[in-house]
């Protein structure tokens, strides 16, 4: 096979011209985040960002340049604006917050999203702790508490919302600029799954990232929503750091295993959102214990009470814990989630007085009296 090398693509984008500028996309300056990884393309373009929508075409023009040069394997080109970052608040006058709720603002530099009331990011310091998992029966429990609900799978690196949404194609749209979400289970998803191949693997940087998670959240016709659920990438990185500076966060979630090596990891996740301003709603413990299907007898592999404590030394709520069941795992494979396909079931109950709690804090942080409507009691 053909190796490609930056070079060869830059070669290839110079041919593109913009016609505004009458200038080529790489001496112009445009360019941005070039990225060749074993066939694989990813670039921004920098445009101003009046004029994302007028400048589509050009993304689209050298999209196409980039596939045809010899060894390309896939592209993902973005638009991206360029935006001086806001000066952060010092610690004296930071707007006001507690862990548990309190007046909550739009972070500086954000902008909220027309028709929906709270935006909350489900985040993990490390993968492979069921972050996706909660937030897909988080959303769920909401809506069954009488919530409208959306679900945002911004973790761009490896999309599992549409497969655990039971959802496949690309999303339509009425006017070639805004896309309408996919929905199942009466939630309103947007996921990068439904843009690009499932098997395409997602070398983006920082500022792709959040361009591409601006265009899914502005880009979007979400509608008249209670709360937005964001399941966001794995770790503590600048991606993250960016959205959480950027994305006009209500709250946020973070989830964890009982063992010490992923709280550590979930502390990060913590100090990220302290440092951002974001009030931390609470930790979720995820496979918190086994059951053994036969005797029902309770197995702590990955130790007891860990995220428990550590929610405790931190001050801030323990949102529940969520014990390993094979049920949970097998109906999210098969895109049918245990909260939608089996909300009577011992293993949705977890997920539900999770959802229950958060329901709480999102109440207080938006300054709202108790909500009237449908309400589930669970009974232990």
């Amino acid at each position: 096979m053909t190796r490609v090398t930056r070079e060869d693509i830059a070669a290839a984008l110079a041919k593109v011209i913009d016609e505004e500028s009458g200038k080529d996309v790489v001496s112009s300056g445009m360019l941005q985040g070039l990225v060749v990884r074993e066939g694989h393309v990813g670039f921004s373009l920098e445009v101003d960002p009046a004029k994302g929508l007028e400048k589509e075409p050009l993304r689209q023009a050298c999209e196409a340049a980039a596939k045809n040069v010899p060894g390309v394997l896939s592209v993902t080109a973005v638009l991206t604006a360029h935006r001086d970052a806001p000066a952060r608040p010092s610690p004296g006058h930071a707007h006001a917050h507690s862990h548990s709720g309190g007046s909550a603002r739009a972070p500086q530099g954000s902008a909220r999203i027309p028709g929906v009331k709270a935006i909350v990011a489900v985040a993990s310091g490390k993968g492979g702790v069921g972050k996706s998992t909660v937030s897909v029966n988080l959303a769920l429990g909401l809506a069954r508490l009488g919530r409208r609900v959306g679900l945002l799978d911004a973790d761009i690196y490896g999309p599992s919302i549409p497969r655990m949404m039971g959802l496949t194609g690309k999303p339509e749209s009425k006017d070639g600029k805004k896309l309408i979400p996919k929905e199942n289970y009466g939630i309103k998803t947007m996921s990068i799954g439904y843009l690009v191949n499932e098997d395409t693997p997602m070398i983006w940087r920082g500022p792709m990232v959040q361009s591409a998670l601006t265009q899914m959240m502005n880009d979007v016709e979400w509608g008249e929503l209670d709360v937005l659920i964001v399941d966001m990438p794995p770790g503590t990185g600048d991606a993250q750091l960016t959205m959480a500076q950027r994305v006009p966060l209500t709250g946020a979630v973070v989830v964890s295993t009982p063992q010490e090596i992923a709280l550590i990891d979930a502390r990060k996740g913590f100090a990220m959102f302290e440092k951002t301003h974001i009030p931390v709603f609470g930790i979720v413990e995820n496979m918190a214990y086994f059951v053994s299907p036969g005797s029902g007898e309770k197995s702590y592999i990955f130790g007891e009470g860990g995220a428990r404590r550590m929610a405790e030394k931190l001050g801030c709520d323990f949102l529940g814990e969520v014990p390993l069941h094979m049920t949970v795992r097998e109906t999210s494979d098969s895109g049918q989630p245990v909260v939608a396909t089996a909300p009577d079931s011992e293993e949705a109950k977890p997920f539900l007085k999770i959802a229950a709690r958060v329901a709480e804090h999102i109440d207080r942080a938006l300054g709202n009296e108790a909500r009237k409507g449908p309400v589930i009691s669970i009974e232990d």
